[in-house]
């Protein structure tokens, strides 16, 4: 039980993932699940008390029930206590005192991760301001690689995303001509197939292979298929190099998603036995999102930023080359305007940067949310500002096969510029060679080079 005292109001709250969800920045996804503060100073009275929790509560205590939730046992049982020994003796409050100090480095805390657990990550988020999750966030640099190397500070890689209604071939091919001439695409080539059909699968991963094989483009391709999909693709010798798969921070929630931490072993070693990366053999591409554990009656009465973090742990057993929240996919039920869609997205990347998780942001926003592109051009900027892995292009920012508004190539060019920032070494040089950059090192196409009208289909 823990108690904090607010003017002359003394709050009491029974257990820890009360005081999780009562500590927790309003969002309309708590409200609908009943977990919410109910005003403003039961908020600030369980922040209180939760900067005066210890760390160590958190390895005492477990929001789910360590003997019913295989994610659970996953944290505690992966737990690294000698890499935890530095912030032992710290409260939650002194942990986030801690990360802001200037003596602690991207190294101290690439060193640190395995020590840190998704609640002490969500915790610290709880009580901190939305400039002290971008300047911790902007300390970790978390590299991956493949067919190029993704996370380097001063990068900002881009997810080409050319999404169609129809899986159309002319469609596709076209958004990733406009994608590559704006240098968006190092991160990955990843379609979102209309269906799950393995026959189309099959057919998207077989033309991104051969547009990427012509044109030698240093990066990877994905077809945003059910795990139990690509397995079977790869039985059949499809050209697969990342395995994709949704993932949620509850055992129950995953299997909602019809998935275990046994299948995803599974596919991680199929994935690899293929040896298809150059640079690297990180295979793995996972995205989240806060509130898929409510709308899958999967939470088990914990706040949605709380299990969104323990999602990361799913994510960080599996080494992937990427981890992306789409922070305002789900709609207005769990994050329900402009302002819950910029802090959840910036606690996002905090918390997953803060587990040693190469974090990507999928800005966005669904048409019924109380939202809009000046809300979605301000988080873009506060997050590669914060240092950001990477971040979706879609043409026009606007995905018409998901129905949903992101962030377009344009956008990632912008800051990109604003920022200084550059695409990942292999893929830069690789548009230099296209003809793509320019003498003062920026992205200028001033026409089509000749090779990639190879991109057109037959």
């Amino acid at each position: 039980m823990y108690r904090a005292t607010v003017g002359t109001r003394q709050y009491v709250f029974p257990d820890l993932a009360t005081l999780m969800a009562k500590a927790s920045p309003l969002r309309s996804g708590d409200q609908l699940a009943g977990l919410a503060a109910e005003s403003g100073e039961e908020r600030v009275a369980a922040q209180f008390a939760l900067a005066d929790l210890p760390l160590t509560a958190f390895l005492e205590q477990s929001v789910v029930p360590y003997e019913h939730d295989a994610v659970t046992r996953l944290i505690i049982d992966t737990h690294d206590r000698a890499a935890f020994a530095p912030i032992a003796h710290l409260t939650v409050g002194g942990f986030r005192d801690w990360l802001l100090a200037d003596h602690v480095t991207g190294a101290s805390l690439a060193a640190l991760a395995p020590g840190v657990t998704p609640e002490m990550a969500a915790a610290v988020s709880k009580i901190s301001r939305v400039q002290d999750l971008m300047l911790i966030a902007a300390k970790c640099a978390v590299v991956t690689r493949f067919r190029n190397t993704i996370g380097l500070p001063g990068r900002l890689s881009v997810r080409l995303q050319p999404n169609h209604p129809t899986d159309d071939a002319h469609g596709i091919a076209a958004s990733i001509l406009d994608g590559l001439l704006l240098g968006a695409g190092d991160a990955v080539i990843g379609i979102n197939p209309a269906t799950d059909s393995p026959e189309r699968a099959h057919a998207l991963l077989s033309m991104l292979e051969d547009i990427r094989s012509k044109l030698d483009i240093p990066t990877q391709s994905c077809v945003l298929a059910h795990v139990t999909t690509v397995l079977d693709l790869i039985g059949r010798g499809s050209p697969v190099d990342l395995v994709f798969q949704s993932i949620a921070g509850t055992e129950a929630a995953n299997a909602s998603f019809g998935i275990d931490l046994a299948l995803l072993e599974e596919a991680q070693a199929a994935a690899l036995s293929l040896g298809r990366g150059t640079v690297g053999d990180n295979v793995m591409y996972f995205e989240t999102g806060q509130g898929s554990a409510l709308s899958a009656d999967a939470h088990h009465g914990v706040d949605q930023q709380t299990l969104e973090a323990r999602a990361y742990a799913v994510a960080r057993r599996f080494k992937p080359l990427l981890v992306n929240t789409v922070v305002g996919f789900i709609g207005p039920e769990y994050l329900f305007d402009g302002k819950q869609i910029m802090r959840a997205g910036l606690e996002d990347h905090f918390c997953g940067k803060l587990l040693g998780v190469p974090m990507g942001v999928d800005v966005c926003y669904t048409n019924h949310a109380e939202a809009d592109q000046d809300d979605a051009d301000a988080l873009l900027a506060l997050l590669v500002a914060a240092g950001v892995n990477f971040v979706m292009g879609v043409p026009g920012a606007d995905d018409v096969m998901l129905g949903y508004q992101s962030t377009s190539f344009h956008d990632a060019l912008a800051m990109r510029e604003v920022f200084g920032r550059r695409p990942a070494p292999e893929f830069e040089a690789w548009l230099d060679r296209q003809g793509l950059i320019d003498d003062e090192s920026r992205i200028r196409p001033h026409g089509v080079p000749g090779r990639f009208r190879l991109l057109l289909p037959a």
